[in-house]
């Protein structure tokens, strides 16, 4: 009897633990082995959330300018080099430009970020009002400090996996260096640095969980500096012996701002004077004045530069000065790749928005009252659906001219999405409804708002990267739609020329003045689990009367019902 029992037993025991493991899987995994291994990378991130955290908080703290993220390249670099991926430095003559991979063969996937931060956006986090680590330092007003914390995350996830189950590929990490400045970017495709790249995914801070495929609907640029010359002369005792530069820039911005009227609606174009002269009583020699350009089209920048060029001479004529000007960046409107965001929003729809805790909606609330947003109503609760390209068809028609949308902003990104099969994932890091590229911006950058979107964000493209190396055809789809529907009619022709080089001098000064300033708050995770802890700060942190017109408003809506 005991024999068969022993039996009964030998034969059942296996079946068990078989059902077990079972068990323990999320629904369709035993019948679909990428959704196995899809489960297996969202478990991976998991498990690095606090290293995606402490990057995130280390990157906030550094507070580094496009061109001098010195103390960025440093931490991630050495990071990466301790995981085993091979660094290649000082891409395209910048300093802090990196290219790391991992691995071998078919398909090469890059998976990219920016890093820089924001003038005078210095703000410490989970504070609802203005309240600055260092006065007047550079901050993360946009959110830059995140999007390589969710990279890299994402990266040694699958690296993980990849590793175990031997999966072909190389993963491709790099930074967006500069790209306040749109100042990288185009170099990188110029100088080859993606020509054997099959897909790239870059990821950029938002306020939702999505992306999208297309015409983004954004503006491309030209960055362009005029540098005047003159001749100095004592600006009280011999006036008419000089030459005033300066003069020249301001009639520049003058002609500049009349010609506004007559240019088209699409445009939008802004200036520093980025050099107005030494002192007042010497007739200025050398002045410069900065343009972004900004247009729709490839050929509509080039002619509105051309108009700057002109009005530039002009100026030049009027003064008796000389003019140059120095291209800085250059950025194409972007183009992004159906079939890839069609696989990345397949993910996301899987993932989901994160669960926002009461103190993370009340820092929002509070900050977006503070700021006199539109909206008021806190974090993103409803996933974003796919973002479709922008229209094309015309808005109005008007002296046999016809436009297209307005548009605004800008980003480099779009020289790769031109260059080979990419797409933009944005993750749910930002307050929504902030003016952008402000110190309000940087509330959320080293949070638990910010910490939790960067893990939602990397789950989504650990999953994307998992679909590109174990499904073919997404990849054979993908440049499909590059050749045949994206390039066939417009082909990227690049906005500098091989004379130009990256301009990294820029805000060399700027860091040299606050980074003894801003050294003493760099993050230590050795001693402090979140910089909030280090700061001092308890989260959320908002004004009394914040809270009582918060709790007022809370009682309005409860008397009325709405």
């Amino acid at each position: 009897m005991k024999r068969i029992i022993y039996l009964i037993l030998s034969v059942l025991m296996p079946l068990l633990a078989i059902g077990q493991r079972k068990a323990k899987q999320p629904a369709g995994t035993d019948r679909d082995p990428l959704a196995k291994i899809k489960a297996e990378a969202v478990a991976a991130v998991d498990a690095r959330k606090d290293q995606a955290q402490q990057i995130n908080d280390m990157l906030f703290s550094f507070s580094e300018l496009g061109f001098q993220e010195q103390e960025t390249f440093t931490y991630l670099t050495t990071l990466l080099e301790k995981e085993g991926f091979t660094i290649q430095k000082n891409i395209s003559g910048m300093p802090t430009a990196w290219i790391a991979t991992w691995g071998s063969g078919k398909p090469v996937i890059a998976i990219g970020s920016d890093v820089d931060c924001i003038p005078k956006a210095s703000q410490k986090p989970g504070v609802a009002y203005k309240d600055p680590i260092v006065d007047g330092a550079p901050g993360h007003g946009e959110g830059h400090n995140s999007g390589q914390a969710l990279n890299i995350v994402a990266a040694l996830a699958v690296k993980q996996l990849m590793e175990r189950d031997k999966i072909p590929g190389t993963l491709m990490l790099w930074p967006g260096v500069a790209e306040e400045l749109v100042g990288a970017k185009a170099f990188y495709i110029r100088d080859g640095y993606f020509k054997n790249v099959d897909a790239c995914i870059f990821t950029h801070v938002g306020d939702n969980l999505t992306t999208s495929y297309g015409d983004a609907g954004n503006n491309g640029l030209v960055s362009v500096k005029f540098n005047f010359e003159g001749s100095a002369a004592h600006a009280a005792g011999a006036p008419w012996r000089g030459k005033s530069a300066l003069d020249a820039v301001e009639l520049m911005n003058i002609g500049w701002n009349y010609r506004r009227e007559h240019l088209e609606l699409t445009q939008r174009s802004h200036y520093v004077i980025s050099d107005g002269g030494d002192q007042p009583n010497v007739v200025p020699s050398k002045a410069a004045v900065w343009y972004y350009f900004r247009e729709r089209s490839y050929p509509k920048i080039k002619k509105l530069f051309e108009a700057g060029i002109k009005t530039a001479e002009g100026a030049a004529l009027m003064t008796d000065t000389k003019f140059t000007y120095e291209i800085l960046g250059s950025a194409w409107p972007g183009h992004f790749n159906k079939p890839i965001a069609e696989a990345m929003y397949n993910n996301i729809r899987k993932v989901g928005l994160p669960t926002w805790s009461p103190e993370d909606q009340l820092l929002a609330r509070a900050t977006q009252k503070e700021l006199q947003a539109r909206k008021t109503g806190g974090l993103a609760m409803k996933l974003d659906s796919i973002g479709l390209p922008a229209g094309t068809a015309p808005t109005m028609i008007m002296g046999g001219q016809t436009f297209v949308p307005l548009t605004g902003g800008s980003d480099d990104i779009a020289d790769i999405s031109w260059s080979l099969p990419t797409i933009v994932l944005r993750y749910p890091s930002n307050i929504p409804d902030l003016p952008g590229h402000h110190w309000s911006n940087a509330i959320s950058m080293a949070t638990p708002i910010a910490h939790k979107g960067i893990v939602a964000g990397a789950k989504a493209e650990a999953m994307t990267l998992l679909d590109l190396l174990l499904k073919p055809e997404i990849i054979k789809e993908a440049w499909t739609y590059y050749t045949n529907e994206q390039t066939k009619e417009q082909k990227y022709t690049p906005l500098i020329s091989p004379k130009e080089f990256p301009a990294v001098y820029l805000n060399q000064k700027i860091m040299a003045d606050f980074k003894p300033k801003l050294k003493p708050y760099y993050y230590d995770p050795t001693r402090y689990k979140t910089y909030l802890e280090q700061l001092g700060i308890k989260y959320p942190t908002l004004r009394d009367d914040q809270r009582a017109d918060l709790e007022k408003t809370k009682d309005n809506k409860e008397s009325t019902g709405k």
